[in-house]
């Protein structure tokens, strides 16, 4: 048997049991601390209470006051035979946001069960949740027997209720056990009732199967971050599942870019060296390219990829004050990725209360529905029954987490797109024109005279036989981007739909000018990454002062009076290029001294072609 401790959920209605059954599980195995419970039991004289072994895990002082959990407890024991890490979820409704985040590290759950009061409507929604959280190992405990005098008629109608519950969402109790939490009969020894032939608590979780150990699995690594020491970028993340070796050629998915392991720098000690690594350790390492890979990125091998889609089909458990409805925008975190996704489709709402499916266009606090939800960029990840670490997310509105869930398929996968090779190649283009393709992408403040560069620039290069072209900011917000508006996420979304299309044309031969703000250094760099060779970004570096001097929109005005939100430079920020490979400071110049210092530029990198057609 594994030495790694079986993770395990105990749920249930509120007031069933649920926190004494574990507070004597805890008791029984020798787990509590000497004296604990002596302790407790002078909290509660203290406080005119009588002792309940709920109180071993109900940590929180609010928790002793209102008799209910409202946190998620976790702590170690040992049965016997195997370490477990047992988990106790609140059962209140109101605190169903707290079960969620206990129930979605867990591999199997007991669920709890008054013997008088029966299958509550919590119960079902609780046994809907573990099936939503993918775990098939459930024991059902039904607690209390002593109250109803260990009545073997009523335990097995309570036993018919919850067997024929889950049966209908497709899982079967590993066993159903009478238990009385309070007297611990049934927890880890038997007790009066003969007529019970099962495990008790203890056996039952003996029996239960540990998940498959993550290095088995594909190598996933999702990108925690990017860390400059030295001269080395170093790529931290933690390996969720698979095997990550030096030599190994890495895929980052979404974006595609692949370069080779060439260092790990575990943290293995000063003078050891690491050239390996596995699932359930954070390494960082060291790439034999200078590809760009930023947060969220997900590390995998070649042959064995996640699915990328835009659009997927999960099940959400909704916790929102508000409805969840078609045309909803959230955040999703999958892992180390955020995305911004939409609503595009409510499929079905679940009635856990009798699981009844129905149509639906709002999802209502608490219920279950099956939803597509769209994303801007292509989401990498895996099916949840494929590889459960990359199949779990939470939704997130504003700085609250409203839902959690599971992803079922893609509803729109993009694995079976391949690119297509052009049969006139990049240096043929090249040679045609007399000049090679390729990005000016010209950034900087409101006002600064990118736009007024450009399109002189565009018109002496044309007057010189060039095949160039520009892609201005306000332009492409009249038809590609007309849907965009100016919150960080949007303009992310402008740019990088920019950034496509301006490398799209210069793979096919054209010189690309650019004007854009593009505050943001990490959307400059993503489009960088699409191709770096072809990419040139220009900084037209004329200070706030002059730009709100020059102001030609009058939008530096507006912005002042707050008539314009997220205005760069004012209410919103602007990143300056690092190391950018032209620095145009305008100050003092004309127009025309501008662009020629660009034309010049721009001629020394796209227009010498002796190296082109040497090879061509």
């Amino acid at each position: 048997m594994s030495n790694s401790p079986l993770k395990i959920v105990v749920v249930g209605h509120v007031d069933h049991g649920k926190s004494t059954l574990v507070g004597r599980v805890l008791h029984e195995t020798g787990a509590l601390p000497e004296g604990k419970v002596e302790a407790l039991r002078e909290v509660c004289d203290k406080r005119g209470m009588p002792f309940e072994w709920a109180f071993v895990m109900d940590a929180l002082q609010a928790e002793r006051d209102q008799g209910i959990t409202i946190d998620t407890s976790q702590l170690y024991f040992h049965t016997g035979e195997r370490p477990v890490l047992i988990i106790d979820a609140p059962g209140h409704k109101e605190f169903l946001k707290n079960m969620i985040t206990g129930a979605a590290s867990a591999e199997a759950a007991v669920l709890v069960i008054d013997a008088h009061e029966g299958v509550q409507e919590q119960s079902r929604r609780h046994g809907y949740l573990l099936h939503l959280l993918g775990l098939t190992q459930i024991a059902v405990a039904v607690n209390k027997m002593d109250l109803v005098n260990w009545d073997e008629a009523r335990f097995r109608e309570v036993e018919a209720e919850i067997r024929a519950y889950l049966a209908g969402i497709g899982v079967t109790p590993t066993h159903v056990i009478p238990v009385s939490a309070r007297s611990g009969e049934f927890v880890r020894e038997k007790g009066q009732a003969a007529w019970y032939k099962g495990p008790t608590v203890i056996e039952a979780l003996n029996g239960f199967n540990g998940a498959a150990p993550a290095t088995d699995q594909a190598l996933r690594l999702p990108v925690q971050d990017v860390y400059k020491f030295d001269q080395r970028r170093i790529v931290a993340g933690r390996i969720e599942s698979g095997r990550l070796k030096v030599g190994d050629r890495l895929v980052f998915s979404p974006s595609g870019k692949s370069a080779r392991v060439a260092t790990i720098e575990d943290w293995a000690g000063e003078h050891v060296t690491t050239v390996a690594s596995a699932a359930g350790r954070s390494v960082g390492f060291t790439l034999d390219e200078p590809i760009f890979v930023e947060r969220g990125q997900v590390a995998h091998l070649a042959d064995n990829s996640p699915v990328l889609a835009h659009e997927i089909r999960a099940r959400v458990f909704w916790l929102g004050r508000e409805p969840l409805v078609k045309g909803d925008r959230l955040k999703l975190k999958l892992a180390t990725a955020e995305y911004a996704v939409e609503v595009s489709a409510v499929e079905r709402v679940v009635d856990v209360a009798d699981l009844a499916s129905h149509e639906a266009e709002v999802v209502q606090k608490n219920a279950v529905a099956e939803v597509v939800l769209r994303s801007r960029a292509a989401i990498a990840f895996d099916a949840f029954g494929a590889n459960a670490r990359l199949g779990r997310f939470v939704l997130v509105h504003g700085f609250d987490i409203v839902g959690g869930g599971i992803i079922a398929e893609a509803a729109a996968a993009s694995r079976n797109i391949y690119a297509v090779d052009h049969k006139v190649t990049v240096d043929t283009r090249a040679v045609a024109n007399g000049h090679k393709g390729g990005v000016v992408w010209l950034t900087g403040l409101s006002g600064a005279g990118k736009s007024t560069i450009a399109m002189e620039l565009e018109r002496r290069l044309f007057q010189k036989g060039w095949q160039a072209s520009v892609l201005d900011g306000d332009n492409v917000r009249h038809g590609l981007c007309s849907d965009l508006g100016f919150s960080p996420d949007d303009r992310a979304e402008n740019i990088r739909r920019v950034g496509e299309v301006a490398h799209l044309m210069a793979k096919a031969g054209l010189l690309v000018v650019t004007a854009f703000i593009s505050p943001y250094r990490a959307d400059r760099d993503r489009v960088r990454a699409i191709d770096p060779d072809a990419f040139h970004e220009v900084y037209v570096a004329t200070d706030l002062n002059e730009c709100e001097r020059r102001d030609p929109k009058g939008l530096y005005k507006k912005a002042r009076k707050g008539e314009i939100p997220e205005f760069t430079g004012i209410s919103a920020p602007y990143e300056p290029p690092a190391e950018p490979e032209l620095h145009l400071d305008t100050t003092g110049k004309s127009i025309d001294e501008s662009v020629a210092e660009l034309v010049a530029y721009i001629e020394a990198r796209f227009g010498n072609l002796a190296l082109v057609q040497a090879s061509a």
